[in-house]
């Protein structure tokens, strides 16, 4: 998966991190063993380096050591609902997209106190019990180039049903036109790209379903969660291992699009090839590269 930030010393929210089901708690993981299982394909995604305080807190801006802080995040909890909300500094440092992340980070906060409230509400007055909204998102960077910065996130929601879900999302932050795109709006089609990347993606899939369930598929692919999805059932991720231009595209799939639930997440990371340079729209072309 492309290049992101050192989750080593990252230290989870107690009060959310705990209930995460094993596809969050393995994103890391899953980043570093897709380079691994790749022959090499994906080194160039592994991370660079980063911290973040113990506590998982904001940062004091005005540290004695002068540090810069690596991570902006926030946290509201109350009896109906638990919230949690970061992005990485460099972020920050982009007043537009800064400005960007906050408004999503306001408006999804609203919503969430909106419905747990109503819910609590609505279980307090029938007398049936009501278990705490829980909403966490996580944006980290993929790759910094002098033109785009490339974040990822991992997300999680709970709305007191059986389990929660995690999601992922990505943008793209264009620093000349200041404004963020879908690494998606970057090629000609998710059609286009599909094809492109099928056969190497198809491949590792399968390879990283048979690791997680320790046999082989069915030589027709004809048993459940067998059969290869497509690009649109994943979060698309561009990565940098030069830190001019992108050359690694990542594959984010969430529960139930490639396996059952207990199988948590899976994720994918290809080079950029020829076949997707000729996906990508003419307007980004300066953008990517084939890796040499």
């Amino acid at each position: 998966m492309p290049q992101r930030i050192d989750q080593s010393e990252k230290k989870p929210h107690l009060s959310m991190r705990t209930a995460l089901p094993v596809a969050m708690l393995l994103g890391s993981a899953l980043l570093i063993g897709c380079t691994q299982q790749n022959d090499g394909a994906a080194d160039a995604f592994l991370p660079e380096a980063s911290a973040r305080t113990a506590d998982g807190a904001i940062p004091d801006a005005k540290a004695s050591d002068g540090a810069a802080p690596a991570i902006v995040s926030i946290e509201n909890k109350t009896d109906a609902y638990d919230f949690s909300w970061s992005w990485p500094a460099v972020a920050e440092s982009i007043p537009a997209l800064a400005g960007h992340l906050k408004a999503e980070r306001e408006q999804s906060l609203a919503n969430l106190a909106k419905d747990a409230e109503s819910w609590k509400a609505e279980a307090e007055k029938n007398g049936f019990p009501f278990h705490s909204y829980s909403l966490q998102k996580d944006w980290e960077v993929v790759a910094d180039t002098p033109q785009y910065l490339s974040l990822s996130a991992q997300a999680y929601t709970y709305t007191g049903g059986a389990h929660g879900m995690s999601y992922f999302d990505a943008l793209v932050w264009d620093r000349d036109a200041g404004k963020a795109l879908e690494p998606v709006a970057m090629f000609t089609s998710i059609d286009a790209l599909d094809a492109a990347v099928r056969p190497a993606f198809c491949q590792l899939l399968d390879r990283q379903r048979v690791e997680k369930r320790g046999e082989p598929l069915s030589k027709d692919h004809s048993g459940m969660f067998e059969d290869c999805i497509t690009v649109k059932s994943t979060t698309v991720i561009l990565g940098s291992a030069n830190r001019q231009k992108f050359d690694r595209i990542g594959f984010l799939i969430g529960p139930y699009e490639a396996g059952p639930y207990a199988e948590g997440s899976y994720e994918v990371t290809l080079p950029v090839t020829e076949a997707v340079m000729a996906a990508v729209k003419p307007e980004f072309q300066a953008a990517f590269t084939v890796p040499r």
